[in-house]
């Protein structure tokens, strides 16, 4: 049985993963931490530092001001620790790296699998039009996303660079009356309103033809069973520093 403390428990995806954790044969929530105060029928804590039950891993999915917290806490406890918070600012990923060498420590931008195999297939496409096509990403969210462009926006923005020869700046939206897109442009557009849970096209634009890649997130479930199979997946892991990349291709 995977013993788990959830950070974030009371929160949109928290109550998301206490269902599917609820479901799962091989796992347990042992702790919750929120924040506000909320009765549930594990220990509650608002503050994790003030948490001292015995657990395998810690889930993060909260915001992204509480991750250093969580962060220290698991390198003190030596717990491994999946981060599935988005909006992560620079000093906190340079707090992650540094916390991957005492511990292991699960990051992925997005936890879907679908959106890491579209990363995977971005890789493999872009090299074959990046002489000859615009690349341009647009995501869609929900209004009460906060963070723009989103961390998923940014990740798919990665692969196309990391697989091209010359990199491409970032260019967030477009306006003015005097533009051109050369192909050194990678576009990133944000969409956000109504309930939208999460949409990311990513469009090879060329001579007299488009190409889209299109992932839909038709509910948050996707994004808590990816962050569970990353819980199992690195409370087995030695100190270092995991994604969802890696854990597709060791299956």
């Amino acid at each position: 049985m995977i013993k788990v403390i959830l950070n974030g428990a009371n929160g949109r995806m928290g109550k998301v993963l206490q269902e599917m954790i609820i479901a799962a044969d091989n796992m347990q929530v042992v702790a919750g931490i929120d924040r506000e105060a909320f009765e549930a029928e594990f220990p509650t804590f608002q503050n994790i530092a003030d948490c001292a039950v015995a657990a395998d891993v810690v889930i993060d999915f909260s915001h992204y001001t509480a991750t250093p917290a969580v962060l220290a806490y698991c390198v003190e406890k030596q717990l491994p620790v999946v981060i599935a918070t988005t909006g992560l600012d620079e000093e906190t990923k340079k707090q992650l790296l540094a916390a991957s060498k005492k511990t292991a420590v699960f990051f992925s931008a997005n936890m879907s699998i679908g959106i890491n195999l579209l990363a995977k297939a971005i890789r493999e496409i872009t090299p074959l039009l990046e002489d000859d096509f615009n690349m341009e990403i647009i995501e869609k969210h929900h209004n009460q996303k906060k963070d723009s462009p989103s961390g998923t926006a940014l990740l798919l923005a990665d692969a196309i660079n990391d697989a091209v020869e010359e990199k491409k700046t970032y260019i967030y939206g477009r306006h003015g009356n005097d533009l051109t897109n050369p192909l050194s442009e990678l576009g990133i557009h944000a969409v956000r309103g109504g309930t939208i849970p999460g949409e990311h096209t990513v469009l090879y634009a060329g001579p007299d033809e488009v190409i889209e890649l299109n992932h839909l997130a038709l509910s948050r479930n996707i994004f808590a069973n990816g962050a569970v199979k990353a819980a199992k997946y690195v409370s087995q892991k030695p100190a270092g520093l995991y994604d969802m990349e890696q854990l597709i291709d060791e299956k």
